[in-house]
């Protein structure tokens, strides 16, 4: 298992040299993850991409770097006291690092003689191919599928040219003989969407959802998807809601500055019981926050965001496969009870990419909404909000029902008329709410991992699943004392696992991404069960396995 970091100031071209890099070590056979670390600046700053690839899978990043690759000096003064005492630093010849570790070569005169200075980072990714014994075979390919087909011929002659400024020091040992993915958590969340029958989706380019709406637009006319990049959040939801209402399977995202623009029509879609998926990607607030970075501190604010009571999913992606399944199921379940659900991603889970195994679509949750039970008649028209005993009223699609379909944003009759009796407001009131009981029989139990046996259990959920899963693995190597819940399903909240296993273990350590605990306040909420101790990070910088290793050693909230 290797671990190398990537570096440089926005502008030097690290994103594309570590998506060139990673789609050869993909191809090469091996596993990989990759997490990108960035500043909101278009130039200067320092940037970097972390790769974790070997011959295992992986979920989450490690500190200790292998590698290093440093386009500037501040890459190597930020990140050398990670680097392990047998690792390398791949730098130009010119650069005033003193350091035993240093590999200089000669990165920049090779760029110059092939008449493009700009070239440096792929004659540095071939150089890191020859370490790692990487052979050329698909280069050519790679970048003909990376880069413009006038910018091919130059960068592969730069690559060779750096291939042949090593030696091999490091070989790797490709396990991978099954057809993998390499794709971002974002990208998996638009397959999940299309490999569910999609067909709009509404955003206003928000980071860091806003690589979902690229890639809608860039799948909108294989796919038959209208993409409308809207003015603001307030016009993408109701565009959504509006979509929703025509019958379309639709779909909107942004981030937790926009999510709050969301919230009156997130109440809209609520009582008019109107299907709605809506993607949180969050990152650290409030306000403006950190744009680029990463956190879990959204979780508490969409449970009860927009005023009034009416019922709502959340479901918070934990990896990659399951932003794919959980994003189908979200629109199945919208669509089956009539409901907005909310997907909790972030920045670390949408920006990081990693190979997965093909998704298999059979296993997707789909849900083929049924006309109305009862047809409307001169005599008996159309209740599109009838008073059920599951709460679920039948749902007719403008244009496709001779029935009227009224929807309006205040309390109504059956018949979608507004209305002022008490009466039926709490009729209605308990019909919406009599949703949640068919909806708590689909709750999926959060994930276990450790040892049944365990003393103590972690709890977390969302994208710290990766980090949380490995950290227990590596504590379980002495003593089968550990395990962990890591939840997807979170609102309502499932209990029946939590519950056993919290009669059984000696201390309960919350692990979250946010200040204030958010998971454990839930967790007393809705089960009366408190957690002992907390490891929390709040500083847009994701939880790593050693973090959480720290975490637990030293059994103290924050860093």
């Amino acid at each position: 298992m290797y671990n190398i970091l990537l570096g440089g100031a926005a502008g030097d071209g690290i994103e594309t040299m570590s998506a060139i890099f990673e789609k050869m070590l993909k191809q090469s056979g091996c596993h990989l993850f990759t997490i990108r670390d960035f500043m909101s600046r278009v130039r200067g700053g320092h940037n970097f991409t972390q790769i974790r690839f070997g011959n295992q899978p992986f979920h989450a990043h490690r500190d200790t770097l292998n590698g290093i690759f440093a386009i500037d000096e501040t890459t190597y003064l930020e990140h050398q006291s990670r680097l392990s005492y047998d690792g390398f630093i791949l730098c130009d010849e010119s650069l005033a690092i003193d350091d035993f570790r240093a590999i200089k070569c000669p990165l920049k005169k090779t760029a110059a003689n092939l008449g493009n200075p700009k070239v440096i980072n792929s004659v540095a990714t071939g150089a890191l191919l020859k370490l790692f014994d990487i052979p050329l075979d698909q280069a050519a390919g790679t970048l003909k599928a990376s880069l413009r087909a006038d910018l091919v011929e130059v960068n592969l002659s730069a690559i060779k040219m750096g291939y042949a400024l090593l030696n091999t020091t490091h070989h790797l040992s490709p396990v991978v003989t099954s057809e993998q993915l390499l794709l971002s958590g974002n990208t998996a969340i638009g397959l999940g969407a299309v490999a569910a029958g999609i067909r709009f989706y509404s955003a206003y380019p928000m980071s860091p959802s806003t690589s979902l709406l690229d890639f809608f637009n860039a799948q909108s006319s294989s796919m038959a998807i209208a993409v409308e990049q809207a003015e603001d959040e307030i016009a993408a939801i109701n565009m959504a809601i509006g979509a929703a209402y025509a019958g379309a399977t639709a779909m909107t995202g942004t981030s937790g500055g926009g999510f709050s623009l969301m919230v009156e029509a997130l109440g809209f879609a609520g009582i008019a019981e109107i299907p709605l998926v809506a993607v949180d990607v969050q990152r650290p607030g409030p306000a403006t926050g950190f744009p680029t970075r990463t956190e879990q501190s959204d979780l508490k604010f969409v449970i009860s965001a927009s005023q009034g009571e009416f019922p709502r999913m959340v479901i918070a992606l934990r990896d990659h496969a399951d932003c794919f399944y959980q994003t189908a199921r979200s629109l199945a379940l919208a669509k089956k009870y009539q409901l907005p659900v909310i997907l909790l991603s972030d920045q670390y889970l949408a920006d990081s990419t990693t190979t997965v195994p093909l998704f298999d679509v059979n296993k997707i949750v789909r849900f083929d909404q049924p006309g109305p039970a009862v047809p409307a008649t001169d005599d008996l028209p159309y209740q599109r909000y009838a008073l059920t005993e599951n709460g679920i009223s039948p749902l007719a699609i403008p244009g496709k029902s001779p029935a009227l379909v009224r929807v309006d944003s205040d309390e109504h009759d059956p018949w979608g008329q507004i209305t002022e009796s008490a009466t039926i407001r709490n009729q209605m009131v308990d019909k919406r709410q009599n949703k949640l009981k068919a909806l708590k029989e689909e709750l999926i139990e959060p994930e276990f991992w450790g040892s049944h046996q365990c003393q103590s259990l972690l709890v977390g959920f969302g994208s710290t699943s990766g980090a949380i899963k490995e950290a227990v693995d590596i504590l379980n190597q002495d003593e089968k004392n550990y395990g962990a819940l890591i939840f997807g399903d979170i609102y309502p909240l499932p209990t029946e696992r939590l519950r056993h296993f919290a009669a059984q273990v000696v201390e309960i350590i919350n692990v979250e991404q946010n200040a204030t605990g958010q998971l454990a306040s839930l967790i007393r909420e809705e089960a009366l069960i408190s957690c002992d101790h907390s490891i929390l990070k709040y500083d847009g910088r994701q939880l790593s396995v050693d973090d959480i290793l720290n975490g637990i050693k030293n059994l103290k909230g924050g860093f």
